[in-house]
């Protein structure tokens, strides 16, 4: 049979512009192209800029992906200064990054990839009462009732004799890889909607703490500008603390008794999907939520591992690991940027050089990041391995039940499903640690510390530093040079520039492009299949690249939903 290929341009229910390339034959995928079709000149406008704001542009890298550039940015310049943080600062970032993560998993699982695997127009044939039977058997939500179940399916019911379906109005509905029953559908097209309004009480803990949300403006070099008087109505206090934990146990209820059973009830009808979609096996996190002053103990491991061998995985104790950090390199090869060097960010160089796509040169406006000259997937996948190899209970616990449950391995991890499983196992890690957080937070307070920022102020001479955050994507980081209280080289290696990009200087694809080859197409037409597998990254292009650029050439146009 012929090889065809087909090009989805753009990518949607992601944030930013994503091509992708697949050669189908045989009805499998048997090549594949990565390419971001945006360029992001942050990197540009960031020199000359004083290095104490540079938290402030950063974040602006994405309207999606905020806090977390906010985070790693601050905390590149306090390593580049060894500034030591106050633990009420660390508890209170861990609660934001905490809640973003609990947020951002929310919209992801219902809102940017559910409809890859739940066919709406089926859940107007649903028995309402039979929905409410298969949700109460997956957990005792008190939501799930035959009332709650009629009433989205009347509102759907209203939707089609319209002749349109609201929200939901383009799908590949009765795509032939989708098997639900109209039951399931209707359970999840319901959850949904609820999802809408718990990724809001999650949005609600960050803006009150954070001051703003998204684009928090509470951080401050050497902590946060969040003040603390428990007897003061314009301040952190015991009333506002205590609205915060009730928002976050609302949210922890939902993802762990209504997206978790969701997630464990979709992956069970699809467990083919574990079969699909691995890639590179090779993955890395770093340690997450510090728990003292200098950042040297965390609640949640890291870890690097090679080809999915738990067994010689490498422990990343320190957000400082001297490997880690003296091994990343971005190769601009097969990248719109000038010349074909590999460089260490510290030394990375942003010249923009469009010329158009070519699959055999250059074809995106994403760097090709590797470790140790090696490409390497980020993500919730890393970091639950990373937590299992190093033997934390609570992600123990998680996956071997999960595991047990759907009747697979650890290895089945490494997938399109997979990655859509762990991402679940950490949105309830996630909730967890939020209320641990904050519950930390005010015991520290009762303890009588109430300080909240060392203050610090950026001296002369020159400066290198890097911030680390184990992101809702992936491990993130920022790297800051700066001299003379002027920044002089900036560089962001996210986590969708290392699951997105492209062929390297070695022509070796990245995790996105390497994950596609065998996937199954049924309808080349009608590429769902490619689309469950990139949905599972929960790509984020906007924080890979930024800016418009030329558009190019199209082999076949899709019409992605």
């Amino acid at each position: 049979m012929a090889t065809r290929t087909i090009t989805l341009d753009p990518v949607t229910r992601i944030e930013g512009h994503l091509r992708i390339n697949a050669e189908v034959k045989d009805g499998r995928v048997s090549d594949a192209w990565s390419s971001a079709q945006m360029w992001r000149g942050l990197e540009i406008i960031l020199r000359g800029k004083a290095p104490e704001d540079a938290w402030v542009f950063a974040q602006r890298i994405c309207g999606v992906c905020t806090s977390v550039h906010a985070i790693a940015s601050i905390r590149a310049v306090e390593n580049a200064l060894k500034v030591q943080i106050p633990l009420n600062a660390q508890f209170i970032r861990n609660i934001i990054m905490a809640q973003h993560s609990v947020q951002d998993h929310i919209v992801h699982f219902y809102h940017l990839s559910a409809l890859d695997w739940v066919d709406v127009p089926s859940a107007l044939q649903a028995d309402p009462k039979k929905t409410a039977q298969l949700a109460q058997g997956l957990s005792d939500w008190p939501g799930n009732s035959p009332t709650e179940f009629k009433a989205v399916q009347d509102k759907l019911k209203a939707f089609a004799a319209s002749g349109k379906l609201g929200i939901f109005s383009s799908g590949y509905w009765g795509h032939p890889a989708m098997r639900l029953p109209p039951e399931a559908n209707l359970m999840a097209v319901t959850h949904y909607l609820n999802a809408l309004d718990y990724q809001r009480k999650a949005a609600q803990v960050i803006a009150i703490v954070g001051g703003k949300n998204p684009h928090i403006q509470n951080l401050t070099v050497g902590g946060v500008a969040s003040a603390i008087n428990i007897d003061n109505q314009a301040t952190l206090n015991v009333e506002r603390l205590t609205y915060m934990r009730t928002l976050m146990q609302e949210t922890r209820d939902f993802v762990q008794q209504v997206y978790y059973p969701d997630l464990l009830a979709i992956a069970g009808a699809y467990k083919d999907w574990f079969g699909y979609g691995a890639g590179v096996k090779n993955t890395f996190a770093v340690p997450e939520f510090p728990e003292d002053s200098g950042g040297t103990r965390f609640t949640l491991p890291g870890g690097l591992i090679h080809e999915g061998d738990l067994q010689t995985a490498r422990p990343i104790t320190t957000q400082a690991d001297e490997f880690l950090v003296g091994n990343i390199h971005e190769s601009v090869a097969r990248s719109w940027y000038d010349g074909n060097a590999s460089l260490h960010p510290w030394q990375g160089e942003t010249q923009a050089k469009y010329t158009d796509f070519k699959p055999d040169g250059k074809y995106s406006w994403c760097k090709a990041p590797r470790l140790d000259g090696k490409p390497f997937q980020v993500g919730p996948l890393a970091q639950i391995l990373a937590g299992y190899a190093a033997g934390n209970t609570r992600v123990r616990t998680m996956v071997d039940a999960a595991c047990s449950k759907l009747g697979i391995g650890l290895n089945d991890l490494h997938s399109t499903m997979g990655r859509q499983l762990t991402r679940g196992i950490r949105a309830c890690i996630m909730a967890d640690i939020s209320i641990e957080q904050i519950d930390k937070l005010l015991a520290n307070i009762a303890s009588g510390d109430q300080t909240y920022a060392n203050p610090v102020e950026i001296p002369n001479g020159e400066f290198k530093g890097v911030g680390f955050h184990e992101a809702p994507r992936g491990s993130l980081s920022h790297w800051i040079v700066f001299k003379d209280k002027k920044i002089e080289n900036y560089q962001a290696v996210v986590p969708s520039t290392w699951n997105a990009s492209p062929r390297d200087d070695k022509g070796v694809p990245g995790p996105y492009e390497a994950s596609l080859v065998g996937n199954p197409v049924a309808d080349p037409e009608k590429p769902l299949e490619v689309l469950r597998t990139i949905h599972s990254f929960d790509p984020c292009i906007a924080c890979a690249v930024h800016t418009i650029d030329p558009e190019g050439r199209e082999i076949t146009r899709i019409k992605v939903v």
